[in-house]
């Protein structure tokens, strides 16, 4: 008889229990009527909607569910507003009008870096048939599904000349990987529409039947909005040892400097493998000799460290020191002898780097985002002997044009810039006296060079010859040609006397 009474308490677990699972189901049960109408959608529309390469075409056509990734805005009371970083429409979005009851977001290249086609969905409740289809929707008796595309953007100008001006654009190839692309390329930042706090609603999803999530990098420490640490850069939480550009060239000596760049833009897409890729390429240079006090690494934002075996890592918010230091380097004379940058970053359609949403609005911003316009502007009349550009992220094509096109870049060397080439890991295995050349051999991946660029390549990452009769011993290698060298008096100089007659 004393048990009695707990049998009403343990009947009350077991029915809120079993209203949870219920609950759980349902929910399960229309995320996954979603999902399947999407995919089905993405496969059968998304080339004809989207400016898409013949080979991304073909991809999406025989896509398994297992390969693509899933993302789900989280339920709440009130509706929710995307806002997208690489969005060419004006002005923010308006609650009256572009407020949905959930976002949906399919991404077919979990694997890839950010800045690749995703399909995402706006879903509303409450929609009729009729209205479903004049917006051009899928109507799932409950709900309407409906593909988000950019505003203000040129695939809406080639629907208006006629699916076959537009069939024909995409076989030439002219659209592949280029600007103003109407597709959706990032996750969005989704939020309520009476959210002050601004706080992300996009989770990612794990459905059985779909790629499971990627595990993004953890926070190191707790974050601390940029604004405070501005205001107040004495306290310990917003510490960053400030990046002394001007310690990096010293009198009589040139060395081999590296800059490298892993930008993340928020949190979510921000994973494991991107510091994994630091390693890597920090290990490669440290064993061909780069100095650590030379090799700069500006990685993700606040709260966000890299890999303990990388040195002089700075948060990619800082944009002006990044340009500063790529700068000051290429600009003095007998700095550099190799300079070498590692781009991992999310890249927009036209080549823009993100860096880091710093104020956590969803919108790349002027400060941060690093254009290829800038980029080359920082590289011009470099001073380097060789400047060599490892590129593992999208739309390197907008690079590669402007560089075979420039005349200010002779010395400047793009490298691994396919986009599925793991570039870090590919050139994890480069030798101290192996040529550049052979390496790209070995890997058979060959990038678009000038025709003058191959005798560039017939060096070592430090510049030294790799075929000399005899053969230069490790002692030589490194005396001569890794890490830094003592410059004679005389060369020096004559050097300034030469760069000073020229300023006049």
């Amino acid at each position: 008889m004393k048990l009695q009474p707990l049998r009403v308490p343990l009947l009350l677990l077991l029915l809120l229990c079993w209203g949870e699972y219920r609950a759980s189901q349902a929910r399960f049960g229309r995320l996954d009527r979603w999902v399947r109408a999407g995919f089905q959608y993405l496969k059968l529309h998304l080339c004809r909607r989207a400016s898409l390469s013949e080979a991304e075409c073909k991809r999406l056509s025989h896509l398994h569910l297992s390969a693509v990734a899933v993302y789900a805005s989280e339920s709440g009371a009130d509706r929710v507003l995307a806002v997208l970083p690489d969005s060419q429409s004006a002005g923010a979005p308006e609650p009256s009008r572009d407020a949905h009851d959930a976002v949906l977001v399919l991404d077919p290249s979990p694997g890839e870096t950010f800045g690749h086609p995703l399909g995402l969905f706006y879903v509303d409740f409450n929609v009729t048939k009729k209205r479903c289809g004049h917006m051009d929707g899928i109507y799932l008796g409950e709900e309407c599904l409906t593909l988000a595309m950019k505003t203000r953007c040129v695939n809406q100008l080639k629907r208006r000349r006629g699916r076959s001006d537009h069939a024909r654009v995409r076989r030439s190839g002219r659209a592949e990987r280029g600007g103003g692309l109407c597709e959706t390329h990032f996750l969005p930042l989704v939020v309520g529409v009476r959210d002050g706090n601004r706080t992300q609603r996009l989770r990612c999803v794990d459905h059985p039947d779909f790629a499971r999530c990627p595990l993004p990098l953890p926070l190191a420490s707790p974050s601390v909005p940029m604004s405070s640490c501005e205001l107040n850069k004495n306290t310990r939480r917003c510490h960053q040892q400030p990046l002394a550009t001007h310690l990096s060239c010293r009198l009589y000596q040139t060395c081999d400097h590296a800059v490298l760049l892993s930008g993340g833009w928020q949190q979510q897409i921000t994973f494991q493998r991107h510091v994994q890729n630091l390693q890597l390429f920090y290990k490669m240079l440290r064993n061909n000799g780069f100095h650590k006090d030379h090799i700069k690494t500006f990685f993700a934002g606040n709260g966000q460290v890299a890999a303990k075996e990388t040195e002089g890592v700075y948060p990619a918010t800082e944009k002006e020191s990044i340009r500063n230091h790529v700068s000051y380097i290429c600009r003095k004379q007998h700095c550099a002898d190799s300079l070498v940058l590692y781009l991992n970053s999310p890249t927009r359609n036209d080549g823009t780097m993100l860096l880091w949403d710093r104020n956590g609005n969803g919108v790349a911003e002027l400060k941060e985002r690093y254009s290829v316009g800038e980029l080359l502007s920082d590289l011009a009349g470099c001073r380097a002997r060789r400047v060599l550009l490892f590129v593992e992220q999208s739309y390197s094509g907008a690079l590669s044009k402007r560089l075979r096109g420039s005349a200010k870049h002779p010395n400047v060397l793009l490298l691994s810039a396919l986009p599925w080439v793991a570039v870090a890991e590919s050139w994890a295995s480069l030798l101290p006296t192996q040529c550049l050349i052979d390496h790209l051999s070995k890997n058979a991946v060959m990038p678009h060079l000038r025709d003058t660029a191959a005798g560039q390549l017939n060096v070592t990452l430090a510049g030294a010859p790799c075929n000399s009769t005899p053969a230069l011993t490790e002692a030589e290698m490194r005396r001569e040609y890794m890490g830094c060298q003592n410059l004679p008096t005389a060369l020096w100089h004559q050097s300034q006397r030469r760069t000073q007659e020229q300023s006049d």
